[in-house]
C-alpha cells in the first residue's frame, strides 16, 4: 500500500527524519484517500484528531530511530551502548571508588604502619592506608588513606580521628585537609575520555600510554604524566617541580601501589629515570628465578586546601539555607559532579581552576541570587584570587566549611 507519509532518509551524513508538519500532511492525505476524498481537514474534527495522534506516534518512533543511530557514535553513546563500544577496546566501565584523604599518623619514632592499616572517621566510615609508612624523628608522618565505602563520601578536616586496627607504636591519626571525594560508577564523559586514551594504553614508550595505563588502575582518582627528554633538570608547573634529566614523572592519587608501579613499568620507555616520593619494587616475572628487580617511583601528590568566598546581594527572598545550598553547589562544581555548562570539569592535579567555573552553579541555587563576586585562595586569610593553579605534585581539596558566603546590602 502506498503512503503519503515521507520516510526517513538514510544519507552519508546519517539518518534525516521528516518534519512533523510533513508527516501530518501525509497522514491527512492517507486518511482522505482512504475515505474517497472530501474529508474535513480541520484538526478539531475526529479525523483531524486521529491524524494528529498518528503523526505523534510516527514522530516518536522516528526519534527512537535517531537515538539508536546516534548510540553507535562514541561521542554521544551512553549506558549499555557505550559499554558495548568500550568492549571493542577491551574496556569495562570503572566501578565506584572510595574517597582518598591524607592523614597525619603520630606515634613512636621508627614505628611501622603497614599498608592496609585502617582508621575510622566520625561517621563510622573505614579508611585503609594505601602505602606502608615509618614514623620519622619528627614523630608524625603523612599517609594516604582510601575509604572502603565506594562513592563521594565526604571527609572534612579532622573527621578521620580513630585508629581502627592498631599497629605497634601508632598512637593517633587525624586529617588536616579534607579528602578528595571518591567517585560513583564511571560517568559517560569519563568513560569516553578513557576510551580515547585506550589506543595509547595499547602502546608503549609514550607519555599517553603511561597516563592511560595509570588511569586504568582501579581506585586511581586522578593522575598526571609528563616527561623530560632533555639532559638538564627542568622545573615544571605551578610549584616549579624539578624534573630530572631524561626522566618520567607520574603523579597519582588513590589506587594500589603495586598496580600503579606495574602500570608505569609496563608502558614506560626503557632506561629512563623516575621522579617522585613513592617507590615500589617489581619483579620481572618473564624470567625464571633469580628475577630482575626494578624500583618504580612516582609522586603521591600533597593535598592543597582551597578556600572560596562568594559575595551575593542580601535579599529577604533568599531561602534560610542559602549558605549551605551555595556551599553544596561550589563543592559539586569543584569535584566535577555538576551538570550543564562546565559539568565534569573538576579541579585536578596540575590544573587551574577559575572563579568563572562556579558562577553557574551558585546562580542556579535560587532565582533570587545575585552574585557580586567569587574569589579563591589557598590561605583562609587571603581569598582574593580569580584562579588557582595547582602543581603536578599537588591535588586540590575543598571542604564545604571552606566556602564562605557573604551577603552585602545595597540599600
Amino acid at each position: 500500500m502506498q503512503t503519503n507519509v515521507p520516510p526517513i532518509q538514510f544519507t552519508d551524513q546519517g539518518p534525516v527524519v521528516p518534519a512533523e508538519s510533513a508527516i501530518l500532511a501525509g497522514v491527512q492525505a492517507d486518511i482522505d484517500a482512504a475515505f474517497g476524498g472530501g474529508v474535513n481537514p480541520q484538526l478539531s474534527s475526529p479525523q483531524g484528531q486521529l491524524a494528529q495522534s498518528l503523526t505523534a506516534i510516527i514522530g516518536d518512533k522516528n526519534a527512537d530511530i535517531l537515538e539508536v543511530a546516534n548510540q553507535i557514535d562514541p561521542d554521544v553513546a551512553s549506558g549499555r551502548w557505550q559499554d558495548a563500544i568500550g568492549r571493542i577496546y577491551f574496556l569495562n566501565r570503572i566501578a565506584a571508588s572510595g574517597t582518598v584523604v591524607t592523614a597525619t599518623c603520630i606515634g613512636l619514632v621508627g614505628a611501622v604502619i603497614p599498608a592496609g592499616s585502617v582508621a575510622q572517621d566520625v561517621n563510622g566510615y573505614l579508611y585503609a592506608s594505601t602505602v606502608a609508612a615509618t614514623i620519622p624523628a619528627s614523630g608524625s608522618v603523612d599517609v594516604p588513606f582510601q575509604c572502603q565505602t565506594m562513592g563521594p563520601v565526604a571527609c572534612p578536616i579532622g573527621a578521620l580521628a580513630t585508629i581502627y586496627t592498631a599497629a605497634q607504636g601508632w598512637d593517633r591519626v587525624t586529617n588536616t585537609t579534607a579528602g578528595t571525594p571518591g567517585q560513583l560508577v564511571e560517568s559517560r564523559a569519563a568513560f569516553e575520555a578513557r576510551r580515547r586514551l585506550s589506543v595509547a594504553i595499547n602502546s608503549v614508550n609514550s607519555v599517553q600510554a603511561v597516563y592511560g595505563a595509570v588511569l586504568n588502575v582501579p581506585n586511581v582518582l586522578d593522575a598526571f604524566v609528563i616527561d623530560n627528554p632533555t639532559s638538564a633538570v627542568v622545573n615544571y608547573g605551578a610549584t616549579n617541580y624539578p624534573l630530572a634529566g631524561h626522566s618520567l614523572f607520574v603523579s597519582a592519587i588513590g589506587g594500589d601501589p603495586a598496580a600503579i608501579a606495574a602500570a608505569i613499568w609496563s608502558r614506560k620507555a626503557p632506561g629512563c629515570d623516575y621522579n617522585g616520593n613513592t617507590s615500589y619494587t617489581l619483579h620481572d616475572t618473564s624470567y625464571t628465578p633469580p628475577q630482575p628487580q626494578y624500583t618504580v617511583s612516582w609522586e603521591t601528590p600533597a593535598p592543597v586546601q582551597c578556600f572560596l568566598t562568594v559575595t551575593i546581594q542580601a535579599n529577604d527572598q533568599l531561602p534560610d539555607d542559602i549558605t549551605s545550598l551555595i556551599q553544596a553547589a561550589i563543592v559539586s562544581a569543584f569535584n566535577g559532579e555538576d551538570g550543564g555548562v562546565g559539568g565534569g570539569i573538576r579541579a585536578r592535579i596540575g590544573s587551574t581552576t577559575y572563579a568563572g567555573r562556579y558562577y553557574a552553579g551558585v546562580a542556579a541555587t535560587d532565582a533570587n541570587v545575585n552574585i557580586f563576586s567569587i574569589a579563591l585562595g589557598t590561605d583562609p586569610l587571603d581569598v582574593s584570587q580569580t584562579s588557582l593553579a595547582f602543581g603536578i605534585d599537588e591535588y586540590p581539596t575543598l571542604d564545604p566549611t571552606n566556602v564562605a558566603v557573604i551577603q552585602v546590602s545595597t540599600s
